[in-house]
């Protein structure tokens, strides 16, 4: 079966924790470079002022960067987050944001990659994050 965003949506509802599955995340596209996942901005998931919490962009980078790991594979695969770093760029505002996951370098044991957040409609990037996946 080739993977694809039904397919990679279906990985994520059925293997991730409840809570990351809470964050209503959404594959919206998949490829051999990377993925790119939607979240929206909802009450539960903002803090004073309506600004997206940084719990929640950091677990969606973490997701979206994992689902590239399947893109790069061509289906998706079991693998470890060993290293996580997210930065905050500016307070996360609006409807919906926007993540797009890429993998910068692919080797047998482990899968470096990169995520960039952008709150919509506005544009505007609100976090960074890179990753470092083992593959078992």
């Amino acid at each position: 079966m080739t993977l694809n965003v039904t397919n990679a949506q279906a990985f994520l509802d059925q293997n991730f924790a409840a809570w990351v599955r809470a964050l209503n995340l959404t594959v919206t596209e998949i490829g051999p470079k990377g993925a790119v996942l939607t979240m929206p901005i909802t009450g539960d998931l903002a803090r004073v002022g309506g600004i997206i919490s940084g719990q929640a962009l950091a677990a969606m980078a973490d997701t979206a960067m994992v689902i590239a790991t399947g893109g790069h594979f061509g289906e998706m695969r079991p693998v470890a987050t060993t290293n996580l770093d997210t930065q905050f760029l500016r307070p996360g505002r609006g409807d919906t944001i926007r993540c797009e996951a890429e993998i910068v370098r692919a080797g047998k044991a482990l899968i470096f990659a990169r995520a960039t957040m952008t709150a919509l409609p506005d544009g505007k990037p609100v976090a960074a994050a890179t990753a470092t996946f083992f593959v078992p």
